[in-house]
């Protein structure tokens, strides 16, 4: 049985397990997705609730944020970090914001105010370590638009800054970096059936979001242009190299990342490399 998290996480979750080899089909109105996999039965519940239903056993296993594992305090085994989002491959950050226009300058300055957020349970640990006496209110949302007005500082979560820019906020600190977990039930980890397919499925999301940076190259070349052409490739292993009917000439495959292949692609060219393809990758598992 799987948590799967429900919401922002909801359809790139289902993409990445698609690239891993599982399909999920979801109706809007049911919170039980069909998966194809005899093995396996699903849930779709917010990410913040999932670490707590692993915990207790429910769930088996299921994704969801660092961040919400922490604030509930689960007790529960991280299998591995799969760092993907709604909008982004990289981790999210929870922080610690006031208005640009805000004489506020450090946390220590918000001694005796108050602060909105989601995290109430990590937040209000953040202050207490540092000593700083503050209100901690939970938000329900549209925290951003609660300052100044009603709160003096919020935390919330922001992957690429632009709602905060949006919102003419300023950050004076870093709570916590957060990203996908893949995590298990302590029983379901110990018992050796269920720990086997929970690797088998880590294994794979961690090959499929491997992949998503990655592209397939292979081409034909003349054997006398190999050692050129191996030193220009940033191949994450050796090449393979495969002879041709023609004895002059070689067939070279390797992996390499995506954003560095408009660059090489030319460079081969002008060595002599014909034939040359590019194709996307569904996994790449070391």
């Amino acid at each position: 049985m799987i948590g799967l998290p429900k919401g922002s996480l909801e359809q790139s979750t289902i993409a990445l397990f698609a690239k891993a080899g599982w399909k999920i089909a979801v109706n809007s109105r049911s919170y039980k997705p069909s998966i194809d996999d005899e093995e396996l039965d699903g849930r779709l519940v917010r990410s913040q609730e999932v670490s707590r239903y692993v915990q207790h056993g429910f769930f088996d296993c299921g994704l969801c944020g660092q961040d919400w594992i922490q604030e509930n305090e689960s007790d529960v085994v991280e299998v591995c970090d799969l760092v993907y989002s709604r909008a982004s491959t990289q981790k999210a950050r929870w922080v610690l914001c006031v208005p640009e226009a805000s004489e506020i300058r450090k946390p220590a300055d918000l001694a005796g105010k108050r602060v909105a957020t989601e995290l109430v349970g990590t937040v209000r640990r953040y202050f207490a370590a540092k000593k700083i006496p503050v209100e901690v209110e939970f938000s329900w949302g549209a925290t951003e638009v609660k300052v100044p007005d009603l709160v003096d500082a919020i935390v919330d979560l922001t992957e690429t800054g632009s709602s905060l820019r949006a919102n003419k906020l300023r950050v004076l600190d870093t709570i916590l970096e957060t990203n996908t977990k893949f995590i298990a039930n302590k029983k379901s980890w110990a018992d050796p059936v269920k720990r086997r397919k929970i690797e088998t499925i880590a294994l794979l999301l961690r090959g499929a979001l491997e992949a998503g940076s990655k592209v397939g190259l292979k081409m034909n070349a003349p054997k006398k242009a190999v050692p050129k052409i191996i030193r220009t490739i940033p191949s994450l292993r050796n090449p393979t190299i495969s002879p041709l009917s023609n004895k002059g000439w070689v067939a070279l495959e390797t992996i390499i990342d995506e954003r560095v292949a408009r660059e090489i692609i030319p460079q081969l060219k002008a060595l002599g490399a014909e034939g040359i393809v590019e194709y996307p990758l569904n996994k790449v598992v070391y």
